[in-house]
C-alpha cells in the first residue's frame, strides 16, 4: 500500500514539474492575449494515469503564479485544468478505442479552455469582439497541443504501460 501511494505522489509532482517546465519552454507566449503553451499536450495523461489528474492543476497553477497571470488567471486557468482533466479521465475509463478517447477526451481541455478562459478578458472590461477573438486564439493553441502533440505521447505511454514498463 505504502509503495502505491509513494508512486501517486510521485508521478503526481513528476506532471506538475513537466507541466512547469514545458510552460517555462515558451514563456512568453504561456500566457497573455495569444497563448500557446506546449505543456497543454499534457492533458491527455489522464486517459493513462490518475495521477494525471492533481498533476495538471498543480501543475497549471504553479505555472500562472510563476508566469504572473492575474489572481482571475490563476484561479479560473487551473479550475478549467482541473474540470478538463477529470472528464478526460472518466473518457479513458467509458471508451476501449484508443482513438476514441484521444479524440473525445481532447475535447474537453481544447473546448473549456477556449471558451471559458477568455472569460477574464470580459471581465477586465474588454468586448464581445475581444472575447471571440480569444476564443479563436485559445482554440487554435488548445488544439496544436492537445492533438498534434499530445497524441504521438499519448500513444508512447499505453505502449509502455501495456509492456509494464510505467
Amino acid at each position: 500500500m505504502k509503495n502505491s501511494v509513494a508512486k501517486f505522489i510521485t508521478r503526481t509532482a513528476l506532471i506538475a514539474g513537466l507541466y512547469i517546465l514545458s510552460t517555462l519552454i515558451v514563456f512568453p507566449v504561456a500566457s497573455g492575449a495569444i497563448q500557446f503553451r506546449i505543456s497543454e499536450a499534457l492533458c491527455l495523461l489522464p486517459l493513462v494515469f490518475i495521477d494525471a489528474v492533481p498533476g495538471l492543476f498543480i501543475g497549471c497553477l504553479l505555472s500562472n503564479l510563476i508566469t504572473g497571470c492575474s489572481p482571475a488567471d490563476v484561479l479560473l486557468g487551473s479550475v478549467i485544468t482541473l474540470t478538463a482533466s477529470i472528464l478526460t479521465f472518466f473518457v479513458g475509463k467509458m471508451f476501449k478505442n484508443r482513438w476514441l478517447k484521444v479524440i473525445i477526451g481532447g475535447l474537453f481541455p481544447v473546448i473549456l479552455n477556449a471558451l471559458f478562459l477568455p472569460l477574464i478578458w470580459l471581465l477586465y472590461g474588454a468586448g464581445s469582439y475581444v472575447y471571440m477573438l480569444e476564443v479563436a486564439f485559445v482554440f487554435i493553441g488548445q488544439t496544436v497541443s492537445v492533438y498534434l502533440l499530445g497524441i504521438p505521447m499519448y500513444f508512447r505511454l499505453e505502449k509502455l504501460k501495456q509492456k509494464g514498463r510505467l
